[in-house]
């Protein structure tokens, strides 16, 4: 590696090494994380003293009223009343009950509903299915919670204890039609209850979720001002490559400034949030289940993320927020549910940003794909085609979109390969003698030929912005979920020719020919364009690395989506194509070699900033004669 490979990976450490500075919280940040931080720390230990010095009265006055009895009695209807109502107050009547599970269906999603607790206990998508071909559950009854929870009486009341009562058996809904169903926990007698009210639409995946409490205002303590809300869930195995569905999969939010953020997808992870937050996505590789309040969540909202290795569960998840309650005769507080696919359109259609949870690329590289990629590709999905056809299809119009770009590169290396004859003559003639001056013969080589060496580099910087973009899009659609094409059976996750059996470090435990395919048309291209340049020998040092990265990249893509690796083979074969025929017949290269030689025969206007760089030049050389 000569001077300027040291110098380029020098400038890349530096930026890497800015951005992480620039990246850090402030001191006003973190100020304001430990306030947070701090403050439910205090919540949690008076909430937990309440729930200590709770559970002791209520057992005391149990141990009381239980003394006396004897213990043939102690299984009679009438002492199992008294326990309730030492342990639930005045929800003692609801504390018993037969669970049952109420059934809300319409044309694309199928809700259970549980009676304990007033629920939802599990959620079907009824257009998809999971990578074995079973029902798309987004959670199980046994694997999730919906709890809330409040002080009424000196007691810690938790709703996932108590049975609601509801007015409706289930129903199915189609077309234009809504229904509700209502669950309540009455508080003694029929004028003061809790109240959940599901409603659902035909062809939607929205939810409407109304808490309501009427006539509680004496019954929950005096010194409650937020109600507790807890919603948790395992997250099922549904795709092929679980590390893959783990890795696309954490918790999304908004926060009152309507800004998305997310926990981390690669460790465990719990924050809280100092402001109010608008919803909370539980977001799985393709799918997500997003809790929505109209109004907001109160600050203080708790959210935690864990991994879970092996078994059926890939991620497990946590949300306990806080909801406001003032003490009126009634209250409501209207949510929604969104249990439904990650599809952009789809999210998009509901104007709550809850698009925001595809990962579609960090700014610009987002912009690409929402207003170039997706555009395009939703034309092509109305065409009914094949999807390996439509990458096919989008390669094509991506690769005519930057044709001008192409050729500009393809000049670029037609004219130093037409001046390689005198920069090996300058490397020859300067091989023992100082590098700055060959430096300065190769630059007035170039300046007297009017080549600029950086042409070829700015065009190629202009199309990583769709390349990197497309690199985030593939993954991340769900429209190429178990699409098959060709020999792959699904282009959202790897294709399979061969099964070890075990798995090999690096590279897996399959063989993936499309990930091969793409890794052998990338040494192909670096091939070519190593050609296209004249094998020049400025930079040795770089040359084994060019052909040794795309084989460390296999590894990377032997587990990635076999849509992406189409789509890269595609865009390098295409690549290859176009240079081939603009080097064999739009490029005079004996023209080109003529022209070259008029330009070295014409004055040069020299910028103020080349006389500096000159005139440093010649001091530093001066500088090393004495």
């Amino acid at each position: 590696m000569d001077k300027n490979s040291i110098l380029g990976l020098l400038l890349i450490g530096g930026i890497l090494i800015g951005w992480l500075v620039m990246s850090q919280p402030s001191k006003e940040e973190l100020a304001l994380q430990q306030r947070a931080a701090d403050s439910l720390v205090n919540y949690e230990q008076a909430q937990k003293t309440l729930a200590e010095a709770a559970a002791k009265t209520a057992l005391t006055k149990t141990v009381q009223a239980t003394a006396a009895i004897p213990d043939s009695l102690m299984n009679s209807d009438s002492v199992k009343a008294i326990i309730k109502k030492q342990a639930f107050g005045a929800f003692a009547q609801a504390a018993a009950g037969t669970n049952k599970l109420i059934t809300l269906e319409n044309d694309v999603l199928k809700m259970n509903l549980s009676s304990k607790g007033g629920r939802v206990a599990s959620v079907e998508l009824k257009n998809y299915k999971t990578f074995d071909g079973k029902p798309l559950t987004l959670f199980y009854a046994d694997s999730s919670a919906q709890n809330l929870s409040f002080t009424a009486n000196s007691l810690k009341i938790n709703t996932d204890s108590l049975y609601f009562t509801n007015d409706v058996e289930g129903f199915t809904v189609a077309g234009d039609q809504s229904k509700s169903i209502s669950f309540k926990a009455y508080a003694g007698d029929q004028s003061k209850y809790i109240e959940y009210v599901y409603t659902l639409k035909g062809n939607d995946y929205l939810v409407g979720f109304t808490l309501n409490t009427v006539g509680l205002q004496d019954v929950i303590a005096a010194s409650t001002k937020k109600l507790e809300l807890n919603w948790e869930m395992k997250l099922p195995k549904q795709e092929l490559h679980t590390e893959t569905q783990q890795n696309a999969s954490t918790i999304y939010y908004m926060n009152g400034e309507e800004e998305v953020d997310k926990l981390s997808e690669a460790s465990d992870e719990k924050v809280v949030m100092p402001t109010k937050t608008k919803w909370i996505g539980f977001k799985q590789q393709f799918f997500t289940s997003v809790l929505i309040a109209d109004k907001g969540f109160e600050s203080l909202v708790e959210l935690e993320s864990k991994r879970i290795q092996g078994g059926q569960f890939t991620k497990e998840y946590a949300a306990n927020m806080a909801i406001p309650y003032t003490h009126a005769a009634s209250e409501s507080f209207p949510m929604k549910f969104y249990f439904g696919p990650n599809h952009y359109q789809t999210l998009k259609g509901y104007d709550l940003g809850l698009e925001k949870q595809i990962n579609l690329g960090w700014k610009i590289f987002g912009w690409m794909n929402r207003f170039l990629v997706i555009p395009i590709f939703n034309v092509l999905d109305n065409m009914n085609l094949n999807y390996g056809i439509i990458i096919l299809i989008l390669t094509i119009i991506i690769k005519l979109l930057l044709l001008p770009i192409a050729y500009k590169t393809v000049l670029s290396s037609a004219k130093m390969k037409v001046l390689k004859p005198e920069i090996d003559a300058l490397n020859e003639k300067y091989k023992d003698g100082d590098a700055m001056q060959k430096q300065q013969a190769t630059m007035a080589l170039y300046k007297q030929a009017g080549v600029n060496p950086m042409a070829g580099c700015i065009p190629v910087l202009l199309q990583m912005p769709i390349l990197i973009a497309l690199f985030n899009f593939f993954p991340a659609s769900i429209e190429m979920r178990q699409q098959g094409f060709l020999w792959a059976n699904d282009l959202s996750t790897y294709d399979s020719v061969y099964d070890f059996g075990f798995s090999i470090p690096w590279y897996g435990d399959h063989v993936s020919l499309f990930a091969l395919l793409m890794t052998a048309s990338t040494l192909l291209y670096t091939w070519s364009n190593s050609q296209l340049m004249g094998n020049t020998n400025q930079m040795p040092g770089m040359k084994w690395m060019m052909y040794l990265m795309p084989i460390l990249f296999l590894g990377f893509l032997n587990n990635y989506s076999a849509g992406l690796s189409w789509y890269y083979f595609l865009a390098n074969m295409f690549t290859f194509g176009q240079t081939w025929v603009m080097q064999k017949f739009v490029i005079d290269h004996d023209a080109l070699h003529r022209k070259i030689q008029e330009n070295k025969l014409k004055p040069k206007k020299v910028s103020k900033f080349q006389q500096r760089l000159e005139e440093m030049a010649k001091q530093q050389q001066q500088g090393k004669k004495k």
